[in-house]
C-alpha cells in the first residue's frame, strides 16, 4: 500500500511539473511574439526610416523593407521622400492698407532627397515640413501682403504671388535644408470682406461689360478691314484683268501692224515686180523700135496715117497745112467764091 501511494504520488508532481513546464513555455512564446511585435517593422517604398533611442537620434536609416530594432528602448520613423504636397489652411494676410484677408489654401509640392534625411531630421525632427514650410509660408505670405495694396494683392499681382512663394521658400531651403527642393506653389484666390469683395465684383461686371464692347468694336473693325480688303481684292482684280485685256489688244495691234507690214511689203514687191516687168518690156521694146523703126518703115507709117486720118472741110476760106518731117507747110487755097469748097489734110 505504501509502495502504491508513492506511485500516485509521484504521478501527479509529474503531471503538475508538466503542466507548470507547458506554462512557462507558453509565457515564454507569448513574450517572443510580443517582443517580436515590437521589434520587427515595415518601411514603406519611397520611404526612409530614423530611429530614436532614449529621445536621441541614432546614427543608422533604413530603405524600404522589414527591419528588426530593440523593442521598448528604440522607436522610428518613417520619413518620406518622394513627392508629396503639403497643404496650408486659412493663413491670415494684412494688406498695406490695413485691410485683413485669409488664403483658403497653399499648396507646396515638394521632395527631400534620401541622402540628406538624417541631417535635416536632426536639424528640425521629423516633422520638418511644419517648421521649413507651413512656418515659412505663413510669413512669407504675411511679407507679400504688407509690401501692396488689396487691389495689389487680389487683382494687380496675384498671377506672380505663386512664383514669388516659391522663389522665397527655395533660397531659404537652400541655405537651411540643403536636400529639399521645391518644385510648384499654388495659392487659391484670397478671402476678402464681404462689402469689399461685392465692389470688385461690380468693378468686373463694368470691366466685362467693356470688354464686351470693345470687342464688338473690333469685330466691327475687323469687317470693316475685312470688306475693305475685298474691295482692294476686287479692285486689284479689276485692274489685272484691264491690264491683261489691255495687253491682248497691243498685242492684236502688233500682230496686226505685223500682217499689214507683210501685205505691204508682199504689195510693194509685187508693184516692184510689176514695175520692173513694165520697165523690161519698155526697154524691150524701145530695143525692138529702135530695130524696127527705120526711116523707111516710119515713112510708111505716116503715109498710112495720113490715110486713115484724111478729112474733107468745105467753106469760103480753108487753110491748109501739112506735117512733114516735124515741120509745118502751109498750102495756100484760092477763093473760088462764097460757095466754093476746098480741103486740107492733116496728120
Amino acid at each position: 500500500k505504501t509502495k502504491v501511494r508513492l506511485t500516485k504520488l509521484e504521478l501527479e508532481r509529474s503531471e503538475e511539473m508538466a503542466v507548470n513546464l507547458g506554462l512557462v513555455l507558453a509565457a515564454m512564446l507569448a513574450g517572443s511574439a510580443v517582443l517580436v511585435s515590437f521589434a520587427l517593422h515595415k518601411i514603406e517604398e519611397g520611404h526612409v526610416g530614423v530611429y530614436y533611442r532614449g529621445g536621441a537620434l541614432l546614427d543608422g536609416t533604413s530603405g524600404p523593407g522589414f527591419h528588426l530594432m530593440g523593442p521598448f528602448l528604440t522607436s522610428f520613423r518613417s520619413v518620406q521622400t518622394t513627392l508629396q504636397t503639403d497643404e496650408v489652411k486659412n493663413v491670415p494676410c494684412g494688406t498695406s492698407g490695413g485691410v485683413m484677408i485669409y488664403f483658403d489654401r497653399v499648396e507646396v509640392v515638394n521632395i527631400l532627397n534620401p541622402a540628406h534625411v538624417h541631417d535635416v531630421v536632426k536639424r528640425y525632427t521629423a516633422d520638418y515640413d511644419r517648421t521649413l514650410i507651413f512656418n515659412k509660408v505663413h510669413h512669407e505670405l504675411n511679407q507679400f501682403c504688407s509690401a501692396h495694396t488689396l487691389q495689389e494683392v487680389y487683382i494687380g499681382l496675384f498671377d506672380q504671388i505663386d512664383e514669388n512663394l516659391k522663389t522665397a521658400l527655395q533660397m531659404d531651403l537652400t541655405d537651411m535644408a540643403p536636400g529639399l527642393t521645391v518644385h510648384a506653389v499654388r495659392v487659391t484666390k484670397p478671402k476678402i470682406p464681404e462689402s469689399i469683395r461685392k465692389n470688385y465684383e461690380l468693378m468686373e461686371a463694368e470691366k466685362t461689360k467693356l470688354l464686351i464692347a470693345q470687342q464688338k468694336q473690333k469685330v466691327v473693325e475687323k469687317e470693316a478691314e475685312t470688306e475693305r480688303k475685298r474691295a482692294v481684292i476686287e479692285a486689284e482684280k479689276m485692274a489685272q484683268v484691264a491690264r491683261i485685256e489691255f495687253d491682248q489688244k497691243i498685242m492684236q495691234k502688233e500682230k496686226m501692224k505685223q500682217m499689214s507690214e507683210i501685205e505691204d511689203t508682199a504689195h510693194l514687191a509685187r508693184v516692184k515686180a510689176q514695175a520692173d516687168a513694165e520697165y523690161y518690156q519698155a526697154e524691150r521694146q524701145a530695143e525692138s523700135n529702135k530695130v524696127k523703126l527705120t526711116p523707111p518703115y516710119l515713112e510708111l507709117m505716116r503715109y498710112k496715117s495720113l490715110a486713115t486720118n484724111t478729112k474733107l472741110y468745105f467753106g469760103p476760106s480753108i487753110p491748109s497745112l501739112f506735117l512733114r518731117d516735124q515741120e509745118v507747110v502751109a498750102i495756100p487755097v484760092e477763093d473760088t467764091g462764097s460757095k466754093d469748097t476746098g480741103s486740107m489734110k492733116e496728120g
